[in-house]
C-alpha cells in the first residue's frame, strides 16, 4: 500500500471496452473533487483485464477525455500489468482455504471445467453508505461465487478489491447501480484482511422520461463528441456536477476551484437525477459568456468554415460578426449551421436584394419607399465616418417616428443586411461604417428604380 495514514484516496476505474460515454464523467468528477478538496490523491485505473474486449484505442480515448476536461490524476495503473499481484492473492486464499478450485460441468463445449471460488461464510453484511444510509444484505444467496477463471484470470470483483486495498483507496464513490456489487466485494475484503472503505453511491442518472439512462439512450454519446461539437470542458463539468449533487445555495455556475471548495459527499442526492440537454445548453452558454472576448473569438475561429476564413473580406468582417454569433450560440458547434443559413453573409459581401424584400407588410408604394430610403441616406451622410449605434439611432429615430417605424426601419435594415432578421439598423450602420452603409442604400435605391 502506498498511501499514508488518514490520507484521502479516491479512484476512478473505467474499462477500455468501448468509447467512454458521457455518464461516466460524473463519477470521475465526484472522485476528483473530493480528493482535491481534502488534499488527497486521485487515481485513474484502467480495468483492462478482458483480453477480448479491451482495446488500446479505448484507453487512449478516455485518457484524451481526461486531458480535455483537465481532470488531472496523481497515479495511473493498468490492471493487465498487475496479474502477478492478483495471482499471489488468489494463491494465498487457496492456501488459507478461503478459496478453492472448483470442478465445473462445462455449460458449452470448450468452456473451462474448473474455476476458483471464494468460500462464502453466508452471513448478513451491513455497510454504511453516505448517501443511502445503512444497507444490510444476506449474502447466502450469492453462494461460493467465482473470483477467478484461472490463477492468471481474476474477475472484476476480485481485482477491484485487491487494487483498492493495495492503492490505499479510502472512499469508493460511484453510481447506485453498483450497490449490488458491494456485498461480494466486502466478503473479499474480509477474506484478504483489507479495511473497509467508505462508500458513497450517487444517484442514478435518468432521461427526460425518468427512465434510467442506458447505453442505448441517444443522450449517452461518446464523451468526446461534446468536445468536437464545441462544448466547453468547464461547461460539461459544471453540468455533470449538478446531476445528483447540489451546493446547498442558489449558485449554479461554478469554476473548477469553486466546485472543489463547495463539494461534499453529504450533499449527494438519493433520488434519480435527470440528464436535461436544455440545462446543459444553458450552463455551457453561461460559461461562454464568462470567457474573455479574446478567448471567445479564438474558440469561434475553430468552427468557422474555410469559406468564411478564406474570404477576402474576412479580417475586416470578423470583428463585426463574431460577437453576433457568440451571442446566439449555446455551444460553438452551432456556428456552422448559422453560417450555412447565411447569417453572416452580409458582413462579407454586399447583399443582393429584390425590391419586394424592401416592402414593409402591405406597403408596396415604390415611390414612398424610395423617398424614405433617400431621406435615411441623407441622415446617415451627416454622421461621422465611424459612429456608434446610439448616434445612428439619434439621427434616424425622429424621422422613423414621424413616418412610421416599420416603414422606415424595415427597408433600411433590408438594404443594409438583405435579411429579415439581423442586428437592428442602428447597429448595422455603426458596424459597417457611414460610407459602406450609404453604398448599400444606394444599391437598394437602384433596385427600386
Amino acid at each position: 500500500m502506498t498511501s499514508t495514514p488518514n490520507k484521502i484516496v479516491t479512484r476512478f476505474a473505467p474499462s477500455p471496452t468501448g468509447k467512454f460515454h458521457v455518464g461516466g464523467i460524473r463519477t470521475a468528477l465526484y472522485n476528483y473533487l473530493f480528493a482535491r478538496k481534502l488534499g488527497g490523491k486521485f487515481i485513474l485505473r484502467s480495468e483492462d483485464t478482458d483480453p477480448v474486449r479491451s482495446k488500446k484505442e479505448y484507453e487512449d480515448y478516455f485518457l484524451e477525455l481526461f486531458d480535455w476536461l483537465s481532470l488531472d490524476y496523481d497515479e495511473f495503473y493498468r490492471q493487465s500489468e498487475r496479474t502477478a499481484l492478483y495471482r499471489s492473492y488468489i494463491e494465498r486464499l487457496i492456501a488459507e482455504d478461503k478459496a478453492y478450485i472448483s470442478k465445473e460441468e462445462p455449460k458449452e463445449e470448450g468452456q473451462r471445467s474448473e474455476v476458483i471460488r471464494l468460500r462464502n461464510p453466508g452471513k448478513i453484511v451491513t455497510f454504511n453508505d453516505i448517501v443511502l444510509g445503512d444497507i444490510s444484505v444476506d449474502t447466502t444467496d450469492l453462494g461460493d461465487f467465482v473470483i477467478a477463471r484461472e490463477l492468471d484470470s481474476p474477475v472484476y470483483h476480485f481485482t477491484v478489491v485487491i487494487d483498492d486495498f493495495e492503492m490505499g483507496v479510502t472512499h469508493i464513490i460511484r453510481g447506485q447501480e453498483h450497490v449490488s456489487n458491494t456485498p461480494r466485494q466486502i466478503l473479499i475484503q474480509e477474506a484478504i484482511g483489507a479495511p473497509r472503505p467508505i462508500y458513497a453511491h450517487a444517484s442514478v442518472i435518468l432521461n427526460n422520461e425518468r427512465a434510467k439512462l442506458s447505453k442505448r439512450d441517444p443522450l449517452v454519446r461518446p464523451a468526446l463528441e461534446y468536445r468536437d461539437e464545441g462544448y466547453l470542458p468547464m461547461g460539461m463539468l459544471n453540468f455533470m456536477s449538478l446531476l445528483g449533487w447540489n451546493p446547498g445555495t442558489e449558485q449554479e455556475i461554478f469554476t473548477k476551484d469553486e466546485l472543489i471548495q463547495a463539494f461534499s459527499l453529504e450533499r449527494l442526492q438519493k433520488p434519480g437525477a435527470i440528464f436535461n440537454p436544455d440545462k446543459l445548453e444553458w450552463v455551457n452558454k453561461e460559461h461562454i459568456k464568462r470567457m474573455s472576448r479574446e478567448s471567445q473569438e479564438a474558440e469561434l475561429m475553430k468552427y468557422l468554415p474555410e469559406s468564411v476564413t478564406g474570404h477576402p473580406n474576412f479580417e475586416k468582417a470578423f470583428p463585426l460578426f463574431s460577437h453576433q454569433l457568440i451571442e446566439r450560440i449555446s455551444h460553438f458547434g452551432e456556428v456552422k449551421a448559422l453560417v450555412e443559413a447565411g447569417e453572416i453573409d452580409f458582413y462579407l459581401d454586399r447583399p443582393k436584394i429584390s425590391k419586394e424584400q424592401l416592402f414593409w407588410k402591405s406597403e408596396n408604394n415604390i415611390q414612398k419607399i424610395t423617398e424614405r430610403l433617400t431621406k435615411v441616406r441623407e441622415l446617415i451622410s451627416q454622421l461621422d465616418a465611424e459612429t456608434s449605434p446610439e448616434t445612428a439611432k439619434s439621427a434616424l429615430w425622429q424621422y422613423a417616428e414621424d413616418e412610421g417605424r416599420g416603414q422606415v426601419l424595415w427597408p433600411t435594415r433590408v438594404a443594409l443586411s438583405g435579411k429579415e432578421k439581423s442586428p437592428d439598423p442602428f447597429t448595422l450602420i455603426a458596424q459597417l461604417g457611414r460610407d459602406e452603409a450609404i453604398a448599400r442604400i444606394d444599391e437598394a435605391l437602384a433596385t427600386l428604380a
